[in-house]
């Protein structure tokens, strides 16, 4: 099935996106996990047409049944990857699914990885991106830092430069879904908690704090869940700073690929990412009909 939208993100941004796109008659997916940090909000009381103060989780809740009882379509999913070729390929734990146009409205960056030091070797051997990094190490000893489907999905992407992939976990528990889990046996597990990272003029290993120590060529930063950032790293998005840079429109500079809410790095209101996702949805209301009939 080809959707008109997808946006990837359930948040404020995400579903507003999802409201005018869906009103326009644009077939639209929404997907995302049910995590967005607005259900933390106990009480918010700075949204514009409440007299009283509304949890975070009430306004999210609100919105989604908006945007489905006007046609949208939900989907409680991880993406893990994203691709463009004639449309826009949209890769999930469950699943893959296509689209014409999609919006990042993920949330903001997740937080780097928790090794000390890890900076230090940012493009000297830690890299983030599998995609535009994976090719330098053909043949070469490799691991993957993560303990999720995320880190799963990387290691697996560098399976097509070399076969010496290990997943480090450190001290984390594997959180893997069944669909992932029959891929495990292709790589290596070190759960071990991480010190630091050694090397003289480039990454050279990882130690542990059990004093063991892992000599490696390239450590590939999986942590958590997949942000926008991760995304725009690897289609070659644009970024203004840490942040995914954007026009008018809300575009990104690559065509049909949108953006919204805190990922844009742009004051972090709910107000803010509403009025964004509008925008976003305007834009990519307009790329669908340039292209032509709506999915049906």
């Amino acid at each position: 099935m080809l959707y008109d939208a997808i946006i990837i993100g359930r948040g404020p941004a995400g579903i507003s996106c999802a409201i005018y796109t869906t009103r326009a008659n644009l077939k639209t997916l929404v997907i995302g996990k049910n995590d967005s940090v607005l259900l933390k909000a106990g009480k918010v009381e700075n949204y514009y047409g409440f007299e009283e103060p509304v949890s975070g989780r009430q306004l999210l809740e609100a919105g989604e049944k908006q945007a489905l009882r006007l046609g949208a379509q939900i989907v409680a999913d991880e993406v893990v990857g994203l691709e463009k070729l004639d449309h826009f390929t949209v890769k999930c734990v469950n699943g893959e699914y296509r689209g014409k146009t999609v919006l990042l409205a993920p949330g903001a960056p997740v937080a780097k990885a928790p090794v000390p030091g890890i900076e230090a070797y940012e493009g000297m051997g830690v890299s983030y991106c599998t995609t535009c990094d994976g090719f330098f190490y053909r043949n070469r000893k490799v691991g993957v830092l993560g303990y999720t489907d995320y880190a799963v999905h990387e290691a697996m992407e560098l399976l097509a430069f070399t076969r010496d992939v290990t997943i480090f976990t450190n001290g984390r528990d594997l959180s893997i879904s069944p669909a992932f889990r029959e891929q495990m046996d292709a790589f290596r597990i070190n759960t071990g908690k991480i010190k630091g990272l050694y090397g003289e003029g480039g990454l050279e290993g990882i130690l542990f704090e059990d004093g063991t120590q892992e000599a490696l060529d390239g450590l590939f930063v999986a942590y958590g869940s997949a942000s926008g950032v991760n995304f725009a790293m690897k289609m070659g998005i644009l970024m203004n700073g840490k942040s995914i840079a954007f026009n008018e429109r809300m575009e990104t500079n690559i065509s049909g690929l949108f953006t919204a809410g805190d990922c844009t790095g742009v004051f972090k209101q709910i107000a803010v990412a509403v009025g964004q996702g509008a925008l976003a949805a305007r834009g990519m209301i307009e790329y669908v009909r340039k292209l032509g009939k709506p999915a049906e």
